[in-house]
């Protein structure tokens, strides 16, 4: 049997979740199965007890999945608790190229992608600019304060 990899994210708010990572991945809202007009749908075909769904859930997709077909589906899990601390594992977002693409080239691929997702809702933690290393990096925050890395 083949082993698929999804990637499960504990969160307050899934949409906001599935809004921010889509446009930050370049993932879509995974649509539910064939044949039902929800996820919520679907899973009460499965059996799943009403009292296990929180109010919402399921309603509109809670998961993103790559449409090249590449990357993991990420399904962000409703959960009562705030996030309290840093995280233990993050996403690095490479869009610079890699150390074969000039560091001003890195760096402009770096700011524009740091602006789309100001915008779409992140929040700057800190600039990594240290081109005596070959490194233009930022550190941010999604909008429930997961950390990741733009580089």
């Amino acid at each position: 049997m083949a082993m698929t990899l999804q990637l499960t994210i504990d969160c307050s708010d899934p949409q906001k979740m599935v809004t921010f990572w889509a446009e930050a991945l370049d993932y879509v809202p995974e649509p539910p199965p064939d044949g039902y007009v929800t996820w919520r749908a679907y899973w009460a075909s499965m059996g799943v007890p009403e009292e296990e769904l929180p109010p919402g859930a399921g309603d509109i997709p809670e998961s993103i999945i790559d449409p090249a077909g590449r990357g993991p589906r990420i399904w962000f899990q409703q959960v009562p608790e705030p996030k309290l601390a840093k995280n233990r594992w993050h996403f690095d977002l490479k869009v610079g190229g890699g150390r074969d693409v000039p560091l001003d080239a890195r760096t402009q691929r770096v700011k524009a992608t740091v602006e789309r997702l100001v915008k779409a809702g992140a929040t700057v933690l800190r600039i990594k600019d240290k081109p005596d290393m070959g490194l233009y990096a930022a550190a941010m925050q999604d909008p429930e304060g997961n950390e990741f890395d733009v580089v």
